[in-house]
């Protein structure tokens, strides 16, 4: 068996069998295969898709390709979280330290940004200190003594995904539901939890760009976690807009600081209640959804959920003071308005253009080796169904150069359609 082969069966659209899957995630972890004959395969499932067989074989290789954790002896009882991507997405930063306040035990594993997709480990390394790299040990000692820990993919974690995931950013191949469901769930298998939320997201600003893609990657998933015997639900989100109104490493985790005080954008809290919600459900089955949002909304406005996600940065050596103020936190040099050019409702405000004018800004990566600047951003204004005149500053660029400004201004200016009717989105879409 070799590696030439099995790109060759899967450029002729052959199904691979578990032998050569596994053959291929072994080598490649290992080195012996390259990242040029890795991109190879990548590219032609990317274009040419698996059964279903073998995307359980691929998520099973994936996650047996390093350590998988049993997280008994803390708890039988705890609860992950993923999304599949979107602009904005500040999620995790928010509903984590919720869940943990309420006494139920995270353990959560992130990835970096992906394609025009932010990612929380990047979110959180914008915190001076935060230290996204901790050992196996330390991950388990932090959700004993704390009740969470978010952490990067280590090397002993589902170690093939964390070299797929950079190859598949750099290669053009992140839109692809094989890749995307075995990725996500090799991480969560790996990581030990025993139930899951997965957040869905649907629009031009995810790579699920419909509703029936998304239940399509949903309904993989959830087969994946049933055959893991992992409690699954996915819950599909809206993701036509960014979500909230900062986009960027450092203005996204001032804004999750601002919401775990309370101060919460309506869509933020929309989503982040209804995963909240669905993930204290999956860790007690015998309570009702309606107790259960009543306690998320009661430990924000407690101020307990903001305190754990204080003592998480503390206890991953995150520097807390940037947590109590976001002032703290370095601006950008160049921060540019996009002013309006007409009078009238926003009618749409296009993620997928938002996300592609931040990536050229600076906030993702082009090439896996890019470094990010967490400063850059973009802050808006005016969303969905806000009123708008001529001249109203419907955003903020955060630039590192005058030049970029100006780029990113006119970009985010045509992700705008002002037009006359007042639109009003669903940001919560299904639950499967």
């Amino acid at each position: 068996m070799n590696v030439l082969d099995i790109i060759e069966n899967k450029k002729n659209c052959k199904e691979l069998s578990k032998e050569e899957i596994e053959y291929f995630i072994k080598n490649y972890t290992s080195g012996e295969i390259t990242d040029y004959q890795a991109a190879a395969l990548i590219m032609a499932i990317c274009i040419n898709g698996m059964t279903q067989d073998e995307i359980l074989d691929l998520t099973i290789a994936m996650a047996n390709s390093g350590e998988v954790l049993d997280l008994s002896d803390i708890s039988n009882n705890i609860v992950d979280k993923h999304s599949t991507g979107g602009v904005g997405d500040k999620v995790t930063l928010i509903v984590t330290p919720i869940i943990a306040s309420l006494g139920v035990p995270v353990a959560k594993m992130s990835g970096r940004g992906l394609g025009i997709t932010g990612g929380t480990i990047d979110k959180l390394e914008s915190i001076p200190g935060y230290n996204t790299s901790l050992s196996i040990e330390e991950f388990k000692q932090n959700i004993k003594d704390i009740g969470i820990s978010l952490i990067g993919q280590t090397m002993n974690l589902a170690p093939a995904d964390k070299k797929i995931y950079a190859l598949r950013d750099s290669i053009g191949c992140t839109k692809s539901i094989p890749l995307i469901a075995s990725s996500i769930m090799s991480k969560k298998i790996a990581a030990g939890a025993n139930a899951i939320v997965l957040d869905v997201t649907c629009g031009n600003g995810a790579f699920m760009k419909n509703k029936e893609e998304a239940k399509k990657l949903a309904k993989m998933m959830s087969l994946i976690g049933k055959w893991a015997n992992r409690k699954t639900v996915c819950v599909l989100t809206n993701m036509e807009e960014p979500l909230g109104y900062a986009v960027g490493n450092s203005l996204e985790v001032i804004e999750a600081v601002k919401a775990l005080k309370g101060d919460m954008p309506e869509d933020v809290k929309e989503v982040i209640v209804k995963i909240a919600t669905e993930m204290l459900n999956l860790a007690d089955e015998k309570s009702t959804s309606s107790e259960n949002k009543k306690k998320v909304l009661e430990v924000i406005n407690n101020g307990k959920a903001y305190e754990k996600f204080k003592e998480l940065v503390e206890k991953q050596g995150g520097d807390v003071s940037y947590i109590e103020n976001t002032e703290k936190f370095e601006r950008a040099p160049i921060i540019a308005p996009v002013l309006s050019e007409k009078d009238g409702y926003v009618e749409e405000l296009n993620a997928e253009k938002v996300g592609k004018a931040g990536l050229e800004l600076g906030i993702g990566r082009m090439r896996k080796e890019d470094s990010i600047d967490s400063r850059l951003g973009i802050l808006f204004e005016k969303k969905i169904g806000d009123k708008v005149k001529k001249g109203d500053v419907l955003a903020y660029v955060h630039a590192g150069s005058p030049e970029k400004a100006n780029e990113c201004v006119n970009k985010i200016l045509s992700a705008y359609k002002i037009g006359s009717r007042k639109e009003i989105k669903k940001n919560i879409i299904e639950v499967i």
